[in-house]
């Protein structure tokens, strides 16, 4: 039989191939991460017709004489480039912008994706469209483990943020000099003790002939009643005291220094201090280092977990599981953990996700060509055909 055959039978499963991997870049446009494969051909061994020959005296050397046997598909190879970024404004999709996967665990089954499109499930857990469970570092009292063993991503959703015992308060803005001798001016400050129970403290400023006597005291304090004294003091409206106190030993320390004391204004307040409520978490923010923070109605902040990447020495040689996921292969080597940020690391996106790196235009040139390909290895088939038709008329 013809070899020419053979050989135009290998071009057909060839660039039928070319063509599944081209239609399924086409179908995947618009998947979520989805990276795009691309075919390439090598030809098969060669028959050797005719060996080479050594040049001798007076006769020139000869180069082998082969005929090829066709083609097949050497491998099909996926790109890895950044696909564009796609805003959604949801909180939960995450984008990579670099090198690095997503961790995810089905089971006892772990995966990698770039694909972001994350959301929370009733358990408070980062989970993926399929229902897998982002994996990263969890956090105690907003301190992340990081560089250990990871687990589930979970959103505490009945977490409180505990109570803070105040030790310090600020006060700033205009105190007049041009009050009355016995003029009284009271500010209250709410403090809280270590179980976040709020109280008040009461400063008292009462005129003088040299500037300002303040009283502070401070009857709830758990340890008992405290008070402490102080003195300001002005020259042109620039205070020249100490400008500090403190409620009672181990109490709260009250800055004053920041009081001006120029006439006709009273606008002295409070402008800092620290302490805080109990508070349960409201909302939550992530971070381009994958960290988790959630914000507490006491106004406090405080990390709850943070999302690791994974990457590898040679991602081409993951293999693609379904569910725009990929599973770890001997030749993609081991994956390696990191925190999103760190070196080697992509950094990522709260609130966008990143699309297809389909190239329509290039797939649709590669249909061209496919078609183009497998049009002329079937006309080498009819061609061969057509030959042995007219071997077989030979004899009649």
């Amino acid at each position: 039989m013809l070899r020419s055959l053979y050989a135009g039978i290998s071009g057909l499963r060839s660039h039928q191939t070319m063509l599944d991997v081209t239609g399924n870049n086409i179908a995947n446009v618009n998947t979520t991460a989805f990276k795009s494969s691309s075919t390439q051909f090598q030809d098969t061994l060669s028959q050797l017709t005719q060996g080479a020959g050594g040049p001798q005296q007076g006769v020139g050397g000869t180069n082998p004489a082969q005929v090829g046997l066709g083609v097949l598909v050497a491998g099909i190879s996926t790109n890895f480039a950044q696909g564009s970024t796609q805003a959604t404004g949801k909180a939960a999709n995450l984008m990579i912008s670099g090198d690095g996967f997503f961790v995810t665990r089905n089971g006892n089954q772990t995966s990698y994706t770039r694909a972001g499109d994350f959301d929370f499930d009733a358990s408070g857990r980062l989970v993926s469209p399929d229902g897998s469970l982002v994996q990263g570092w969890g956090a105690v009292d907003g301190v992340v483990a990081e560089g250990g063993l990871t687990g589930d991503i979970q959103l505490p959703i009945n977490a409180i943020s505990a109570g803070e015992a105040s030790t310090s308060a600020t006060l700033g803005g205009n105190i007049p000099s041009d009050a009355a001798v016995g003029t009284v001016v009271v500010r209250d400050i709410e403090v809280f003790d270590a179980t976040g129970a709020a109280r008040s403290l009461s400063l008292t400023l009462t005129k003088t002939a040299a500037g300002w006597n303040v009283a502070g005291a401070d009857p709830d304090n758990p340890a008992g009643p405290l008070t402490g004294t102080t003195a300001l003091t002005f020259v042109d409206g620039v205070q020249t005291s100490a400008g500090t106190m403190t409620v009672g030993a181990g109490g709260i320390a009250i800055d004053l220094s920041a009081v001006t004391g120029s006439a006709g204004l009273t606008t002295m307040s409070v402008t800092a201090k620290d302490g805080r409520d109990p508070g349960t978490l409201e909302s939550y923010t992530l971070t381009p280092d994958g960290t988790l923070i959630g914000s507490f109605s006491n106004g406090a902040s405080q990390a709850l977990a943070r999302v690791v990447l994974a990457t590898f020495t040679n991602p081409g040689g993951l293999e693609k599981t379904g569910g725009s996921s990929y599973r770890a292969t001997f030749n993609s080597g081991e994956a390696e953990i990191g925190a999103p940020g760190d070196a080697g690391y992509g950094s990522i996106t709260s609130g966008a996700l990143e699309m297809s790196n389909v190239d329509l235009s290039q797939e649709f040139t590669n249909l061209i060509v496919a078609q183009r390909g497998f049009q002329a290895n079937a006309r080498i088939i009819t061609t061969s055909d057509e030959v042995l038709q007219e071997l077989t008329n030979l004899k009649r």
